[in-house]
């Protein structure tokens, strides 16, 4: 199940949670794993810096923090994702807005699926499988419209 909730933010353009819902299912079938439950926050930058603040002790923006509650091979977490963030990243890589959505919708359930993105060789990783992932989602868009 993927439930999406909006904080601090009017709304979130291009987002649908039936199309979450198959394409994560998917990924999470292409990584041997299972889809749990997962909430999507979309939020302000300013909300997601307070939570890095309180639940990292970070003191800087991002564009998504992700908590992990996966048992075994069943996928459960939070991904909060700043949607000024978003915005500020498909501006700066020119970028459609819901292409930048969507890579960083797939990079937290990477997350959760066990990747990583600290050093240089995970990160092209991570790189890798988000391309692998994004190219699955014209095939999930095309069959719910």
């Amino acid at each position: 199940m993927v439930e999406i909730h909006i904080e601090d933010v009017e709304e979130v353009p291009g987002i649908n949670s039936e199309f979450l819902f198959a394409w994560f299912t998917q990924v999470c079938g292409l990584e041997e794993k299972t889809l749990g439950e997962i909430s999507v926050i979309f939020c302000s930058d300013e909300y997601l810096l307070e939570m890095n603040q309180t639940h990292l002790n970070h003191d800087y923006y991002t564009d998504i923090i992700t908590f992990d509650y996966s048992i075994e091979d069943e996928i459960s977490g939070d991904l909060f994702i700043s949607i000024d963030r978003v915005a500020d990243n498909a501006q700066e890589f020119s970028s459609a807005f819901t292409d930048e959505l969507n890579r960083v919708c797939v990079h937290g359930l990477l997350h959760l699926c066990g990747y990583k993105d600290k050093s240089p060789e995970d990160e092209a990783l991570m790189r890798s499988k988000e391309d692998d992932m994004l190219a699955l989602r014209v095939f999930h868009v095309k069959h719910l419209n």
